[in-house]
């Protein structure tokens, strides 16, 4: 495209100047589901950086380098910003390396990874101060939810609802954000999964923060153990969980004592992001023109139906995604 071809040569008239205009070459380190996108730009002494293109009209990069110091201030490795041109939408950054958690996965791998996942996410959490982050309110979690139905079950599988299963929808709605508001509140990374968790020294490196919030606790763990990419058995799930539960207790983080409600929490508020989810993912189709993303939607479905069952009152939604998940 025209576009991000003068986008690119932008950056390097940046960077040319940044870096005092000593040579490097910039290849494409990573795109993601919005508008930024991320170059490796190596110097010839063999540094690297990584330089964040963010269009100002789509992207601001202000909360990025604003949540990139408060994981620091909390001891966990985010990258550091060395640079910024916030006019452009231009960001230099440490450069944390190629080994997301994702590939790096395996039985062997995994319980080391994910201990030193659990400990990052209870710094930041235990970091948590009011007024940081904007909230995650009712209005921000009916707005998700609502792309379930909108994106989802209308855009995507054409089903219009009945005004029965409407209602249905609605009030589980309203259990799940109820449920979200009256869990303790800290810092949400918001996308606190394997995929935006890098193999470093010190190790997790933490990426895409950029849309952190201050709300429920049960949030990011939700997104570390229920990924989008990658599933486990529920006694892997159920064995990292009361690890991190643990962990947050002896940081005197305001867990609940009682680790039942605190795992029901745990499995309502999955419930709320997997829906999300599952619009958004029909939404980068559709409106992003971004298809990948919905092979991985029986996850999701898979997801909300086997804890739905498990929940009198999440039967409704039992019943709604009995008939979506294909035979």
């Amino acid at each position: 495209m025209i576009h991000n071809d003068v986008r690119r040569a932008a950056l390097e008239r940046w960077l040319a100047a940044e870096l005092a205009g000593a040579a490097f070459t910039l290849a494409s380190a990573s795109a993601d589901a919005s508008f930024r996108r991320y170059f490796r730009a190596t110097l010839g002494d063999g540094r690297a950086f990584i330089a964040m293109d963010a269009p100002p009209d789509k992207e601001d990069c202000r909360p990025f380098v604003h949540v990139a110091r408060l994981l620091r201030e909390a001891g966990v490795h985010a990258p550091e910003v060395h640079t910024q041109d916030l006019a452009q939408g231009f960001l230099l950054l440490e450069d944390l390396g190629t080994r997301s958690y994702l590939p790096e996965l395996n039985p062997q791998s995994a319980p080391r990874l994910f201990s030193d996942a659990t400990d990052a996410l209870v710094k930041w959490q235990a970091a948590s101060r009011p007024g940081e982050l904007p909230p995650y309110d009712e209005a921000l979690l009916r707005r998700e939810l609502n792309l379930f139905p909108d994106w989802y079950l209308e855009r995507h599988l054409k089903k219009l609802l009945s005004r029965g299963e409407k209602e249905a929808l609605e009030d589980t709605f309203r259990l799940l954000v109820q449920s979200a508001l009256a869990q303790p509140q800290v810092y949400v990374h918001r996308d606190f999964m394997p995929r935006n968790l890098m193999v470093c020294e010190p190790n997790p490196g933490v990426i895409d923060f950029q849309d952190a919030v201050y709300g429920p606790i049960t949030y990011d763990p939700v997104c570390l153990v229920r990924d989008a990419f990658v599933s486990w058995q529920p006694e892997q799930e159920l064995d990292w969980i009361v690890r991190y539960w643990e962990k947050a207790k002896k940081a005197n983080l305001p867990v609940d004592a009682d680790f039942g409600e605190f795992w029901r929490a745990f499995e309502w508020m999955g419930v709320q992001r997997h829906l999300k989810v599952l619009g958004i993912f029909a939404r980068l189709n559709y409106r992003d023109g971004k298809p990948r993303y919905l092979a991985d939607a029986p996850r999701f479905l898979d997801y909300v139906l086997s804890v739905s069952k498990r929940y009198g009152r999440l039967t409704p939604l039992a019943r709604l995604f009995d008939e979506l998940r294909p035979a």
